[in-house]
């Protein structure tokens, strides 16, 4: 008896299976061998997934998926790593995250090594020696991240500063918020840039007490001195950023990426890209409704091309908190620097054109997703919001707020009234808690930054985000910073406004899917849905939290096919051995390659 049940009863078990198998569709892959978290609500957990095509065809016990194993079946161990849906950009800008993968690290501790003035200036030389022949050919030395919040000066470089590292080529640095600048005077020079230059509208040009220009540009006014510096790298440049740019979003685990602010230009370089087939991750893209509206109407779209899809407008209301240009409704609670007494910020858009724009959007349909910073920024929003809904109705459009940093309560009464989805910034509880806490709202309102508790109180849907590249698209810090608000120096800033994981983990998943009009394809792994997945070394759901930030990415997965692998022995933090940290050498070989390709034919 024991013989036979050896011998034949296998044989009798797996020509079951077979003859189970025939008549169910036999998948490509079957997932096992690690903890599966679904985000699914029905069935929160599972043994086993199986896909075919890039799609689930069936999630579950793992006796129950094996019924579609076939000859060919790839069967994927897990091994202990913990599985979920791939992550999906709930805001961010993936092109210009090519460019922070790209340039001079800037960054402070954690991500880079930046502390003062004087290790800014090693940073540069050090890139600009890596990185001789590509100045060289492009003249251009760029830096993407200072943020003097950090540094031990508390005020940014100046261009002086700059010309010691070069007075012959022109320097650009990039604020880690993207909306500040610093230009050296070859820079300042080729801008036209002098004593007495005025500002354009919703800019601001620093002079000293000659009248000299600082070399500090803000909004506006470096956005018209950046745009035209980066604009000679030629297309050939953009397209190198867009596959920089995505394969960095991907070694985060994000399957889905945002272009958060683009022109007609960026959507045709990732276009151009995706077409050759190097953009490994979905990509929709939000044009600047300030800029070509006509593009936007004729370019919307639900359908990927080549993982690529316009899905709306960008309008951009206000600037920085952290940076003192987001418009509050109140002064700033201690701003570092030369303002006037009850400074409150400013706008980047004037009433008129938040109307006109919101407006347009409803019109004609189109998904509108605004950056609104300050409180004053968001009664402009709602506003604009009140109108066009009393004209339109309220639309099946899902119009988002960007950002929020300062909200009031009765304005998240308001969003929620509206049918506004808020993608928030949670990470600054970690990054800029601190600044906040001291300078920018002070103790009391910085409790409230980034108010996920307000949201979830009420039962709506949100995200979180990244801005990459304000900061690495980091998703496990994005975890971390919601779970646990902690900031640099160990402060939790503002505990009923904390969520539980799985909440947190929603906002990177199924509720972004949604924001995006995408929630019967992506965010969770249910059948049916598209085989995009994540694979963590530990479980988010078990780990301490205090400890959520140190998980790794160690798989991404498209549409059933691994687009990024972490190299062995990679740990998290270790900025020198992260192939996709932007401090070259350690640049990887396929970022180097892009940049040669980008700049070797101009």
């Amino acid at each position: 008896m024991k013989s036979f049940s050896k011998l034949i009863l296998p044989l009798l078990i797996s020509n079951c299976l077979a003859g189970m198998a025939m008549a169910q569709e036999v998948a490509d892959t079957i997932y096992s061998g690690g903890p599966i978290l679904t985000i699914d609500d029905l069935q929160q957990s599972a043994e086993a997934v199986a896909a075919k095509d890039g799609r689930i065809i069936a999630v579950g016990r793992l006796a129950d998926i094996l019924v579609h194993q076939g000859d060919d079946t790839k069967l994927f161990d897990l091994d202990g790593r913990t599985m979920l849906p791939g992550f999906v950009d709930s805001h961010g800008h993936t092109v210009l995250g090519g460019l922070q993968a790209m340039s001079a690290n800037l960054l402070p501790p954690p991500d880079g090594p930046n502390g003062d003035i004087a290790s800014i200036q090693i940073s540069l030389r050090e890139w600009m020696d890596d990185n001789a022949e590509i100045v060289e050919q492009v003249n251009l030395i760029i830096g993407f991240g200072y943020d003097e919040s950090q540094l031990a000066e508390r005020r940014p470089p100046n261009r002086y500063e700059l010309d010691e590292v070069s007075a012959d080529t022109p320097i650009i640095l990039v604020h880690q918020s993207g909306h500040f600048g610093v230009a050296n005077s070859k820079a300042l020079e080729l801008a036209g840039i002098g004593k007495g230059s005025e500002a354009p509208p919703g800019g601001i040009i620093r002079f000293d007490a000659s009248g000299e220009p600082t070399g500090v540009l803000e909004e506006n006014a470096f956005f018209v001195v950046l745009a035209p510096l980066i604009g000679n790298l030629g297309n050939e440049g953009l397209k190198a950023f867009a596959r920089a740019g995505s394969e960095l979003w991907a070694s985060f685990g994000y399957t889905t990426g945002q272009e958060g602010r683009s022109t007609p230009e960026v959507v045709e370089a990732l276009r151009t890209v995706a077409a050759e087939g190097d953009i490994p991750i979905d990509v929709v893209a939000y044009p600047d409704v300030l800029v070509n509206r006509d593009f936007i109407a004729t370019n919307v779209s639900m359908e990927y091309e080549n993982r690529v899809r316009v899905g709306g407008a960008k309008l951009t209301i206000d600037g920085s908190p952290q940076g003192f240009t987001a418009l509050r409704d109140r002064p700033y609670y201690d701003p570092v620097g030369d303002y006037p007494p009850g400074y409150a910020g400013y706008a980047s858009a004037t009433t008129e054109q938040t109307q006109d724009a919101v407006r347009w959007a409803y019109e004609n349909d189109i998904q509108i997703i605004t950056h609104a910073n300050g409180e004053g920024a968001s009664d402009m929003l709602i506003a604009a919001i009140d109108a066009a809904q009393a004209e339109f109705g309220q639309k099946e459009v899902r119009p988002v707020l960007i950002h929020g940093q300062f909200q009031r309560e009765d304005q998240v009464d308001s969003y929620q009234r509206l049918g506004v989805f808020p993608s928030v910034f949670p990470m600054h509880t970690f990054y800029w808690g601190d600044w906040h806490r001291d300078h920018t709202v002070g103790p009391i309102n910085a409790e409230n930054i980034s108010p996920t508790g307000w949201l979830k109180q009420r039962g709506m849907m949100f995200g979180s985000h990244h801005d990459a590249p304000v900061a690495f698209p980091d998703s496990m810090r994005i975890l971390s910073a919601t779970v646990t608000r902690r900031t640099r120096s160990g402060d939790i800033l503002g505990p009923h406004q904390r969520v539980d994981v799985m909440t947190a983990l929603k906002a990177m998943t199924l509720w972004p899917a949604w924001q995006h009009f995408e929630e019967n394809d992506k965010g969770s792994i249910e059948v049916g849905k598209i085989a995009d997945f994540v694979l963590l070394s530990d479980n988010p759901m078990t780990t301490d939290p205090d400890a959520l930030a140190e998980i790794d990415v160690l798989v991404t997965i498209k549409d059933d096919q691994v687009i990024y692998e972490a190299e062995e022995g990679v740990q998290k933090g270790s900025f020198e051995n992260n192939p996709f940290r932007n401090q070259s050498p350690h640049v990887g070989h396929h970022i180097v390659d892009a940049m040669y390709r980008a700049f070797g034919n101009l």
